[in-house]
Parts: C-alpha cells; structure tokens; sequence
C-alpha cells in the first residue's frame, strides 16, 4: 500500500484498520458517507461505476478515494458481495461532537458471500451457507451454517468427491478453510463452485460456542464447527444466539445422489439455462412460505431411506389430498406467514424494525386456525407437527400492545411504539401534541390581533419556530408587538417570550421522546428475543406443513398415486408412469405413458430405439419417480411398487468437463466408474449411451464389459440406452437382463417415433431419418443412405467369410482359438491375458489393461 510522507491522524488509524482487513474493502465512515482510499478506492470506483477523486490534491501523492452515501451503502455493499468480495464495514463509534482528539472508529462488521443476513440477492427460498473444511487423520470435517436461519451441521466426508457433492448441494458461495487443502483440490473446488475462500486455522472458545456444540462427538466435527463459529464470531462481532444447536449428520443416511447426477437429471437447476424452470423443484414447488421452499429443497437435495420416516409423510400427504376444503382454507394461511425462521435471526442479530415485528405478530396470529383446521383434517398422523406448533399467545399481545400498526422501518426518529405502552412516552407525546395545537391557535389569534391574514408561525432546524410576515405587511405591524429574529428577501422572521417558551418544550419532548422510542424498542426486541427458540420449532413445523401440503396440491393437479415402498425390495413396478417435469410442459394429455416392470428376475434393462425417441426421457423419469417416492411425495403412475434404493447414479448426455479438462469420453469413463465402485444390489444405476465417445469396437467392448460386470457384481436395477445394436444378444448369455426399445415406425420413407417402450430389441437406428427431422441437405442423407447400404453389405460379407473360415478352423483344431496368433508379442499377450485376475482389478484398471494390450498389438 503507498505510504504519504506525512500521514494525517485520520490516515493513520485508517492504516491500522485496513491492515487488519487486507483481503476486504474496507468502508471507512467520515460524516455522512463511507470513503475508500488508494487501491480500495480505484477497484470499488470500477466495480460501482463512483466517480473517483483524490485526497490532498494538491500534494505529490495524493490519495485515490471515492465514496457512498452512508443511508445508501446496503445497495453497494451488495453488488460488491454479489461479485464474491468481502466489505468490512468501519463505523464512528462516537459522537464527532463529543469526541476528544480523534473519532474512535472501528470495523462493527465484516460481510462476505456466506454471511449476509439480508439483501436484495438473499432469495427467500433459498438458504445462505457458509461452509467450513478441515483435514484430519480421520478424513474431511465439513461443517455449514445459515446464518439468516441458525441451520448449523456438521459431518465427515472421505474424500474430494464427497466434498464436491455436499457443496455442490449447499450451493454454498463461500469456504472456510480451518486447515490448509491440498492445491489441487482448492483449485478443482474454486474453478467448479467459484468460491470466496477464507481461512480460520485458530478457535476462540467461548461459553455460546460450547453451548452450541454440546452434542458433538465426534472431534473432527467438533474442531471445524468451532472454527466455523470462531469465524462467524471474529466477523459478525455481535451476538449469535439464534444459532440452533449443532448437528452431525450423515450423508449415507439419505438418498445418496453424487454431484453428477444431481446436474444430469436436473433436480433443481435447468442445465440448460442454469435456472430453476423446468426442473423438479419447479413442478413440486407450491410452497405458500419461503421456509416452506428451503425446506422443499433440502428435502430434494436428501431424499429419504427410512421406510418409517417416507411412510410418514405419505400418510400425511394421502389425509390432506382427502381434505380438500381443509386444505384449501391451510394455504390461505399459510399465505399469510412470514419467514419466522429469518425473522428470528434478526431479532437476534440486532437488525430487526418494527414492521418486522408486526410481521412476526400477524405471522403467528394464523397458528391458531392452522392448528385448528390440522385438528379437523385428523390429529393422529399430524401429532408430532401439532407438538411443535405453538402460537405464542403472550408474545403476540406483547408486540400488539408495544409496536404502532404504522411503524416506520427506521428505529431511530420514533413512530414505533404504540401510544399506551409507556406512560413517560404518553406525557412526551400529550406535550408535543398541545404544543402544536397551541402554536396553531397563536397563529389563528395573531392573523385576527394583527389584522395580517397571511400571518404564518413556521418551524426549522436553524430558527426554531418564528412568526412570518411578509414585507408588504410590515406597516400595519403594531410597534415592539415581536422581536425581530431573521430578514429574508420578502419578508422578516420575529420571535415572542410565549413562542420560545412553547418551542423549548415542544423540542425537548421531541428529543426525550424519540430517544425513549429507540430504548423501548430495544427492549421489546430483548423481550422478544427469549423466544427465538419456540419460534424457530415453529418455523420447522410450519415449513414441514407447508412442503407436504405442496405434495398434496401437485399430486391432485397432476393426478400422482401414492407408491408402495419396500424395504429390501427387488420388485420395480410403474404402471403407465409419466416423466413429472415434461408432463408438465406438455400437458397431460400429450404425454405418452410408459410402464416399467423389474423383478427379482430382470435387473438389468438393455434400451435400444433410434435417437428423439424417448430413451433419455424414460430413463429420467424412473429416477425422478424413485426421488420423488423417497421425499415422500406421490408419482407420476397409474400405480407404482418401488424398493426403497440407497443409491442413485447415472451416466446422461454428453458434456467435456472443461473445468477439470477431461474430454466427453473421459467424463463418461469417470462417471461410471463412479457407479461401479460404489453401487450396491439396492442402487439404481441409469446408463446412456455408455461408451459412444471412442471407436466403435473400443466403446462396444466397454459397454458390454460394464454390463456384465453390472450383472455378475453388483447386482443393481440398471437402465442401460444404447445404440450398439450387437449388444442385444447379451440378452442370451445374461439371466437377468432384458431388452426393451423404443417403437418406431417408418411409413414412405418417414419415421414416426411412438415414444412407446415395447419388449425386444429395436430392428434398426433411424439414424438418417433423424438427420432427415433435423434439416440435413437431402442429397447429403441420398449419399448416407448409399454409403449405409455399402457398409451394411460389407458386414454381411464379412460375417459370411468369418463363418467360413470358423467351419475350416473348427475341422482343422480341437479348440477354437480366441485369436489367431501370427506374431511373438501376439503369443506373449494372450499368455498375459490367461495369468491376470479379472476378479481382483477394479473396472478402470481392466480398461487400462486393455487398451495397453490393443497398443502393444
């Protein structure tokens, strides 16, 4: 940083604050504005487009600076946090006035990505997390918090993946680092999520943090949950009691569903235009609150494998569809709840104003008939929702009697507290009120006294009150009747013993009155703070309701059926079952139902039918049904049986990684590998179009070895699309694997899809008559069509001359040669290839030992 020769004392308490800061830009308060120097200043005045100036001009060196108006600076502080940079926010901490020598300032906040409690770019229905990553003998601590709700977790993850897939789920912005990461997972992380890293290698311990973390075990855990509020302590500066008890939880306890997958079936974001719309979360989003829509995405990043836990909600979601009246006059109130959970942390946090709090009141007003229209529907199921639900009746008259129905937002001029509820402010205000009906009837008696009818008794700052009368009518002003206070252009300003004595008192009840304001406001808000807890209960039970009423909502618009769920279960059963998402931008009477039958008998699922017909999108919606059921909503089916799967892994479309630099093929190869390392027989793995990212023969040869390893090892429900027609006789040598296709028909020449699943495999691809739908030149598909016809004779010669020659062989030999040997190094592979134990390498290993053996041939 540039150093003046001569630092003023002002320069030089700015140096010692920014020094503590240096990876934020630090807001310096001076007046009525925030200032930034040297290079805070250049960067801030490029991302804001601020004028920049400079401070002591006419030096050698003067200093680069430009500033925000102190009532404006939450719109700056959020365009700089929305573009991932910190803002530490330098506060006067006295009256300039008062103050000896130097203002006393100091940072009171330092705002980053992770630990905005408000903002325009703060989405209702979405959480705010600040995550924490530590690296210890026992693996990764991984800790998150929501500093606008308290959410705070905490868990431990074995490796960089794991660490993708959670942080990928927060869609957290920023990482605290509380030990150092390797490079090349900080760089894989930053480059993938964009993330604002920050460091807290220390723990400030604290009696709040022990508190908080009573019910951690486990120390990994613990150590990065406490830095992680060490963090939130040494930046927030202020109390955190609204943080909810810490909990560990394990990601193994859920549906797991990696990174990957969760991008490929686009649960909640469109991969094609990064936004919510045309995505799961989109369809089953009917929440009536915004903590009804947090809580709707956790339970999609998480689905359930609890049977008690699934059953619990279906049952729920089965009494509300039944009540319809019941459940209509449920989301009407639950219109009118605010966010409890975000309205708790402020008050907590200190940034709560009276309308908030009226919020608060006219929020828990409607728990009552909520509860009693629960109470209506049927008690039994909702028993431990209703435990939860307390209206609070002594805090809502609390807030009725203190806070006024027109509350300013600002706490600090007064109009906030209700007239009745302190009898200090009662007489401050009668005062004020007297006064100002005095001042209105001196002026009426004056006009009549005086004769002067457009006499006026006005009021500024500067003056205080004053009786004005324009120049024209100074004549007919009776002698020494005022003391003469002010000239202006077109008229005199005067003043009277009666008038100032009115005035001191009108002020000074102004001034105890609105200072009396803000304390009582304080102490309403301490009063109302010893309920964040109940509040928060609350919140949770409100937005559990509202998710579930939302299943309910969608399941009758769309007409969804409740789904059996086995524990340990082989049976896959959907009956006439529809995609959710695409149903839904079609229209239920252009969809194309399709049903899906696997049994203990048919694990594996061989799809083959041309390309646009449907093979991606029946894929897709037999996990987006297995998801659904699991959160415990109902399906998109006539009827549904379905086995409660732990894992779901899928391997759709065709991307490069650009950010990791792998190729399509090597996203492909990765993906899969991910699955057949990790799935069990209780997975559901979706494979499409495995293999299509090499050469022809390389990428048959895989896709059969993975299937057969599927089949032979682990034993999962499989979906494998393919256009590698030849990989339809596995049907013959594999038990449990069954072909289906995609019906097509070609009528003159044209191919209509019937986007109908049908036994068998498909007869052929249609590629060209795709081509054909796409626009391609028609003397191009005349020459395709040609050169198809040519190479399809080709194979037919070819595969007459093999069995030829197989005849000759078999009458010449004992035993079929798997190859026919011509070369040493030929001979030396196949010895290598009868001594290796396919059984002890791992799928990956295989490839790599094959494709060594294809280059040494």
């Amino acid at each position: 940083m540039p150093q003046k020769t001569k630092n003023t004392p002002m320069m030089e308490q700015y140096f010692a604050i920014k020094e503590q800061y240096q990876d934020a830009f630090l807001f310096y308060r001076l007046g009525d504005f925030y200032e930034l120097f040297y290079d805070d200043a250049i960067q801030v005045s490029q991302l804001l487009e601020l004028t920049l100036t400079s401070r002591n001009k006419s030096a050698d060196d003067p200093i680069p600076m430009c500033g925000v108006p102190h009532h404006a600076v939450a719109g700056y502080i959020d365009t700089l946090v929305d573009q991932g940079f910190k803002v530490a926010i330098c506060e006067q901490m006295e009256d300039p006035k008062k103050a000896v020598g130097m203002v006393k300032r100091e940072v009171v906040q330092l705002v980053t990505p992770g630990t905005r409690m408000e903002g325009k770019s703060l989405s209702a229905k979405e959480n705010n997390y600040l995550s924490a990553l530590g690296q210890s003998s026992q693996g990764f601590g991984f800790a998150y918090v929501d500093l606008s709700t308290g959410e705070l977790k905490a868990c431990l993850l074995a490796d960089e993946q794991g660490i993708i897939n959670e942080i990928g789920a927060l869609q957290t912005k920023e990482l605290v680092l509380t030990t150092p990461l390797p490079d090349d997972i900080q760089k894989n992380l930053k480059a993938r999520f964009n993330l604002v890293f920050s460091k807290q290698e220390e723990t400030i311990d604290s009696s709040e943090q022990n508190y908080l973390l009573q019910h951690i075990k486990n120390p990994t855990e613990k150590n990065v949950l406490a830095r992680l509020l060490s963090y939130l302590e040494k930046t927030q500066k202020r109390s955190l009691s609204h943080l909810q008890m810490a909990e560990g939880y394990e990601p193994d306890h859920f549906l797991k569903l990696d990174y990957f997958s969760k991008y490929n079936l686009e649960l909640a974001q469109s991969i094609r235009t990064g936004h919510k719309k045309g995505t799961l979360l989109w369809l089953l989003d009917e929440t009536k609150t915004a903590m009804g829509g947090r809580l709707l995405k956790q339970w999609l990043d998480r689905p359930l494998i609890q049977a008690t836990e699934i059953s619990a909600r279906q049952e729920i979601v089965e009494k509300l569809l039944a009540s319809f009246f019941e459940r209509k006059e449920l989301a009407e109130a639950l219109k009118n709840v605010y966010d409890l959970e975000r309205l708790a942390g402020r008050v907590a946090y200190g940034n709560v104003n009276g309308r908030d709090l009226l919020q608060l009141k006219n929020s828990l007003q409607q728990i009552p008939q909520i509860i009693q229209l629960i109470n209506g529907i049927d008690a039994g199921e909702f028993a431990p929702l209703l435990n939860l639900m307390d209206p609070l009746p002594d805090l809502v008259n609390y807030i009725d009697r203190a806070i006024s129905e027109e509350a300013s937002i600002l706490i600090t001029e007064g109009r906030v507290i209700k007239d009745g509820f302190n009898g200090q402010l009662d007489e401050y205000r009668d005062a004020m009120k007297h006064g100002k009906q005095w001042i209105a009837q001196t002026e009426a008696d004056e006009r009549v006294a005086t004769g002067i009818k457009n006499l006026k008794v006005g009021f500024n700052r500067v003056f205080g009150y004053y009786i004005e009368i324009t120049k024209a009518n100074l004549g007919t002003l009776p002698p020494e009747r005022y003391t003469r206070k002010q000239t202006l252009a077109n008229a005199e300003r005067f003043i009277t013993p009666e008038l100032k004595v009115v005035e001191e008192k009108i002020l000074s009840a102004e001034e105890k009155s609105v200072a009396l304001e803000y304390d009582l406001f304080i102490e309403v808000r301490e009063n109302v703070k010893k309920n964040i807890g109940p509040l928060q209960q609350l919140a949770h039970a409100v937005a559990q309701l509202d998710c579930l009423l939302s299943f309910a909502e969608i399941a009758e618009e769309y007409d969804y059926v409740k789904p059996i769920m086995t524990v340990g279960g082989k049976n896959l059963k959907l009956i006439d079952g529809r995609h959710p998402v695409v149903e839904k931008v079609l229209g239920h009477q252009q969809y194309v139902p399709n049903s899906l039958t696997m049994t203990p008998e048919t694990e594996i699922l061989l799809i083959t039918g041309p390309n646009m017909s449907g093979k991606s999108t029946y894929m897709r919606q037999v996990a987006l049904t297995v998801i659904m059921a699991q959160m415990g909503s109902f399906v998109p089916a006539k009827s549904a049986e379905l086995p409660i799967f732990d894992q779901i892994f899928t391997r759709i479309g065709a991307s490069d990684d650009l950010i990791a630099g792998q190729s399509t093929f090597m996203v492909e190869m990765m993906e899969a590998n991910l699955a057949l390392q990790h799935a069990t027989d209780q997975s559901l793995i979706l494979f499409d179009e495995l293999g299509r990212g090499t050469a022809t023969y390389d990428g048959m040869a895989l896709a059969q070895g993975i299937i057969e390893y599927v089949h032979e090892k682990i034993r999962a429900k499989t979906l494998f699309s393919t256009h590698y027609h030849e990989l339809t006789v596995l049907e013959n040598s594999l038990a449990h694997l069954k072909n289906v296709h995609v019906g097509a028909v070609e009528q003159d020449g044209e191919v209509v899809f019937l986007h109908k699943i049908l036994p068998g495999p498909a007869d052929k691809s249609y590629g060209i008559h795709v081509a054909k739908i796409a626009g391609l030149p028609e003397d191009l598909l005349e020459r395709a069509a040609s050169i198809l016809t040519h190479l399809e004779n080709q194979e037919t010669t070819l595969t007459e001359k093999n069995e030829k020659s197989s005849e000759k062989v078999a009458e010449t030999s004992d035993q079929l040669s798997l190859f026919s040997i011509q070369t040493p190094e030929e001979q030396t592979v196949v010895e290598e290839l009868k001594k290796v134990n396919l059984l002890e390498m791992t799928p990956m290993d295989a490839l790599n030992k094959l494709y060594e053996w294809q280059k040494r041939i």
